[in-house]
C-alpha cells in the first residue's frame, strides 16, 4: 500500500514548473522595486527634523545659542524659506527621474535587463547613502544635497522599465490586471517601510534614515544579479500568450494599426530581423512608427494622478506633523496609512477593471470619488488628529489609477498586437507613460513647496483640480469603453 504525500508536499507538486518559476519572478521584481520606493521615503520623514520648533526641544547646557527658533535645525534648511529648499531637493530628484525615464526605456530595450536593473540598484543605494552620510560628515551645502538627489533620480529611472517588461515577458494577458494589483503594492509596501525604517533613526541620527535604505537596496542589486531570469525561453519555460491574431485577423489589425498611426502617440522601435513578416501591420525598412491609441490619454492621466500621489508621498508627514503636532516619527507612522490604503486601492482597480474589461472607465471612476476625498481628508486632518479611515479611503482612490495605469495599462499597451515579435518595446512604452507621469511628480511637490506657505488649503484645491483634469483626459476613451459595452463597435474607414 502506497503512503499518502504530506499535505505541503501535495501543495507544492500540484503546481508546475512554469508556475513556481513565475511565482519566483514575480516574487523577486516585487522584492526589487520595494527596494526602489524603500530608498526613496526617507526625505519625506526627516524633513520635519531638518526644520522643527525649536523653542520647545531642551538644548544642552554647553551649547551656546544665538537664535532659539533655529538653533537645532539643519542649515541650509534653518531658514524661513525651508518649505522652498525642500521643494527644491525633491525636485532635483524628480526632474532628473522624469528626463531619465524617456532615455532609460531605450536603454532597457538594448542592455540585458539583469545587467540593468542589478547595476541601477546598486548606485542607488550609494547615493542614498551618501545623502545621509552628510549628517556624519557635517555637509550643510544645499548644492551637495541637490545633487545627490539628481544622480539618484537618474539612476533610479532603471527600476520601472526593467520590471515591467520582465513581468510582461512572464505573465500572458488574461488576468494582468488582478495579478499587476498585487504585484504593484510594491510601491506602498515600499514606502511603508522605508517611512517605519527612515522613523526609526531620525530623531537620533538622520543620516541613517538614509544608510539603512540604502544598504538595503544595493543587497538586493546582488541578488538581482545572482538569480534574475529575463525570459521564459532563458530557462526552457513555455512563453505566455500575450495576442492570437490568425491570418483572418490580420486585415482588421492593418487597419487597425493604419487608423492607430495617424490618430496618437509616435515613437520608434527597432525590428529584429528575424521578425520582419508580412503579418507585421507596418514595417518601414530597420525601424516601425507606431501611434499605440490610448498611449497619449493615459500618458497625460498618469502625469496629473502622480502629481497628487506624490505631493503626499513627499508632504504628508510634513503635514500631519505641522497640523496635528506629531513628532517626526509618529507624523511618518500615521502617514503609513495612505499607503495601506494604495495597496487595497491597485488590487481593487485590478479586479475591477479585469471584470468590466474597461481600465480607463474604472480609472475615471475613482479619480472622481477620489477629489472630494482629498478636501475631506484635509478638513479631517486640519481638525481631528485621528483620521486613519479617512487616510486609508484616500490613498486607496488616489493610487488605484496610479497603479493601474503604470502596471496593467503599460503592459496592455506594450504587448499590443503590432508589437508581435518585439517583447523589448514594453520596457519603451512603459517608459513614454511613466516619464510623462513623472513631469507630473516632478510639479506637485514643487508645487506644494510653493503654494502652502500661502495656506494648506490652497495645495488641497491644486490637488483637487489635477484630479478633475486626470479624469477628464480620459473621457473619449471611456466613451469608447461604454459604447463597446452597449454593442457598438468602431468603425474602421480604408
Amino acid at each position: 500500500k502506497m503512503r499518502s504525500l504530506a499535505p505541503g508536499i501535495k501543495l507544492i507538486t500540484s503546481f508546475s514548473r512554469d508556475s513556481w518559476y513565475r511565482f519566483f519572478i514575480l516574487l523577486l521584481t516585487f522584492v526589487f522595486y520595494t527596494t526602489y520606493h524603500l530608498s526613496r521615503k526617507p526625505i519625506s520623514i526627516i524633513k520635519s527634523q531638518l526644520h522643527r520648533n525649536c523653542s520647545n526641544v531642551i538644548h544642552p547646557a554647553d551649547l551656546n545659542i544665538t537664535d532659539n527658533d533655529t538653533w537645532c535645525d539643519w542649515a541650509p534648511f534653518d531658514q524661513n524659506n525651508y518649505q522652498n529648499l525642500f521643494g527644491v531637493l525633491d525636485n532635483c530628484f524628480l526632474v532628473a527621474y522624469a528626463i531619465g525615464m524617456f532615455f532609460s526605456g531605450i536603454f532597457g530595450e538594448r542592455l540585458p535587463l539583469r545587467y540593468y536593473l542589478s547595476s541601477g540598484m546598486i548606485l542607488s543605494g550609494i547615493f542614498t547613502a551618501l545623502f545621509g552620510l552628510g549628517f556624519y560628515w557635517q555637509i550643510h551645502s544645499l548644492w551637495y544635497y541637490c545633487l545627490v538627489q539628481a544622480l539618484n533620480g537618474l539612476v533610479q529611472t532603471t527600476g520601472w522599465p526593467a520590471v515591467v517588461a520582465c513581468v510582461g515577458n512572464w505573465f500572458g494577458k488574461g488576468k494582468r490586471g488582478f495579478i499587476m494589483g498585487i504585484w504593484n503594492s510594491h510601491t506602498s509596501v515600499g514606502n511603508i517601510l522605508g517611512s517605519l525604517i527612515a522613523g526609526v533613526y531620525v530623531s537620533s541620527a538622520w543620516g541613517l534614515s538614509f544608510i539603512v535604505p540604502g544598504i538595503i537596496i544595493a543587497a538586493a542589486g546582488v541578488i538581482c544579479f545572482l538569480f534574475l531570469v529575463e525570459k521564459p525561453e532563458d530557462v526552457n519555460c513555455t512563453q505566455p500568450q500575450h495576442h492570437v491574431i490568425d491570418r483572418e485577423q490580420y486585415h482588421l489589425h492593418s487597419v487597425v494599426a493604419r487608423r492607430v498611426v495617424r490618430l496618437s502617440f509616435i515613437f520608434y522601435l527597432p525590428i529584429p530581423s528575424n521578425h520582419r513578416s508580412k503579418y507585421h501591420p507596418v514595417i518601414f525598412a530597420h525601424r516601425v512608427v507606431f501611434i499605440l491609441q490610448g498611449v497619449v490619454e493615459f500618458s497625460l492621466c498618469l502625469l496629473f494622478a502622480k502629481l497628487v500621489s506624490y505631493t503626499f508621498l513627499y508632504w504628508l508627514p510634513l503635514y500631519i506633523a505641522n497640523v496635528a503636532h506629531f513628532d517626526p516619527k509618529k507624523a511618518g507612522d500615521l502617514s503609513t496609512l495612505f499607503d495601506v490604503g494604495g495597496i487595497v486601492g491597485g488590487i481593487l482597480a485590478g479586479l475591477i477593471s479585469d471584470y468590466s474589461g474597461g481600465r480607463a472607465t474604472t480609472c475615471c471612476a475613482m479619480l472622481i470619488i477620489a477629489a472630494p476625498m482629498v478636501s475631506q481628508t484635509f478638513f479631517f486632518l486640519s481638525f481631528f488628529a485621528q483620521t486613519s479611515g479617512m487616510l486609508l479611503w484616500c490613498g486607496a482612490l488616489v493610487n488605484g489609477p496610479y497603479a493601474l495605469i503604470t502596471t496593467a495599462v503599460s503592459a496592455d499597451l506594450g504587448t499590443h498586437e503590432c508589437l508581435r515579435g518585439n517583447s523589448r518595446a514594453l520596457s519603451t512604452v512603459t517608459a513614454i507613460i511613466d516619464g510623462t507621469g513623472s513631469i507630473g511628480a516632478a510639479v506637485g511637490p514643487l508645487l506644494a513647496g510653493l503654494i502652502s506657505p500661502t495656506g494648506w488649503n490652497n495645495v488641497f484645491y491644486m490637488l483637487i483640480a489635477a484630479d478633475v483634469l486626470a479624469c477628464l483626459l480620459l473621457s473619449r476613451l471611456v466613451y469608447k469603453e461604454v459604447r463597446g459595452w452597449c454593442g457598438y463597435t468602431t468603425r474602421l474607414r480604408g
